[in-house]
């Protein structure tokens, strides 16, 4: 499947009520994009349940300090003053860079990492601020940082000069995973997964972030893979030419869940596609309906405790995914794995 999109792809999904899943694809980490703004919100909440901040804490945010990204605060023209709650909810729900980085600031990487450690996730890195490192990126392009080397490729001479620029961008050591921020889909599954069982931090602190991945609406890349009545909270992460990403959670009418995560990338040196997103959908439902299909009757989501949380106003299902995938079963390379002997 990934070969046909002509990408390398990970693929981590872990049975949310078992200890069933499915991995395939490369276990070293790789380019987590915007996928780790998920590890963001999780230090933000578990800080203010722990009172070690308020997050109705206002903050002033200013054009100035603006990250690029292409939507959110970096496009506002005047200072807004907004809770470090929705600060959060900025950063979950349209990807806004200039949120992640006030918010990576204001919780430290330090204690990011140290509670990633406590959970036993140290593949998930984060290699500072967005804009740190944009600006790795455009010093390694030989200029002083990204601001000036996006201003070389808008004032380029043609189409093909600035198209030479964001090559050398796309070549960057500081575009290699560990350079960059950084994970496995495994281990980012099984950050979700903690996530829904209460067990990645206070009980209050998991639950908000379950709402605000429920009500991302910037992309659709796993949720394309699932039809009406899926419910999918999920946070997706793209670089362009160089990854794109999808990490969230599938839930079936029948109350069973499954922590997903797929990473994808360019294949082989000097690559630059990256899979549509129905392929990660593709990818997702058929590692997801392998697991669903081998699961014992659960009891009703009813008559069991719920740890979803979401919000009412979680984005709908899309329609099904290409047929095609839907009907295959799990390719040889993608392998189960059973629950370890007791």
């Amino acid at each position: 499947m990934f070969t046909e999109a002509g990408c390398e792809g990970s693929v981590a999904v872990l049975d949310i009520d078992s200890e069933h899943r499915v991995m395939f694809g490369d276990p070293e980490p790789m380019v987590a994009a915007s996928t780790f703004k998920i590890v963001v919100a999780l230090e933000l909440f578990c800080q203010a349940a722990e009172g070690s901040l308020d997050p109705a804490e206002r903050v002033r945010l200013s054009p100035a300090q603006a990250t690029p990204g292409g939507q959110g605060f970096c496009i506002f023209e005047d200072e807004a003053e907004v809770s470090l709650r929705d600060v959060a909810r900025m950063m979950l729900t349209i990807s806004d860079n200039t949120a992640t980085d006030l918010l990576i600031r204001r919780v430290s990487l330090p204690r990011i990492h140290a509670r990633l450690g406590r959970l036993g996730l140290d593949r998930i890195r984060l290699a500072g601020t967005i804009q740190q490192e944009f600006d790795a990126i455009g010093r390694d392009t030989g200029h002083t940082g990204w601001t000036e080397m996006t201003r070389a490729m808008n004032e380029a001479a043609s189409p093909a000069d600035a198209e030479r620029i964001w090559e050398r961008a796309l070549a960057s050591p500081s575009l290699q995973p560990g350079r960059i921020t950084s994970a496995t889909a495994g281990q980012m599954a099984a950050l979700l997964k903690l996530v829904w069982l209460d067990q990645a931090g206070p009980a209050a602190a998991c639950r908000t972030v379950r709402t605000l991945l429920g009500q991302q609406r910037l992309t659709r890349k796993i949720a394309t893979g699932f039809g009406d009545g899926v419910r999918v909270a999920a946070k997706s992460g793209t670089l362009p030419g160089c990854a794109s990403n999808d990490a969230g959670v599938v839930e079936y009418p029948d109350g069973s869940r499954f922590a997903v995560a797929v990473f994808t990338r360019p294949a082989g040196p000097g690559g630059r596609a990256l899979p549509a997103d129905s392929v990660i959908g593709a990818a997702a439902r058929l590692a997801v309906e392998h697991l669903h299909r081998r699961r014992p009757t659960l009891p009703s989501p009813a008559s069991r405790t719920s740890h979803s949380s979401w919000s009412s106003s979680v984005y709908p299902s899309l329609p099904n995914g290409p047929r095609t995938w839907a009907q295959t079963s799990l390719p040889s390379a993608l392998t189960a794995t059973e629950p370890p002997s007791a």
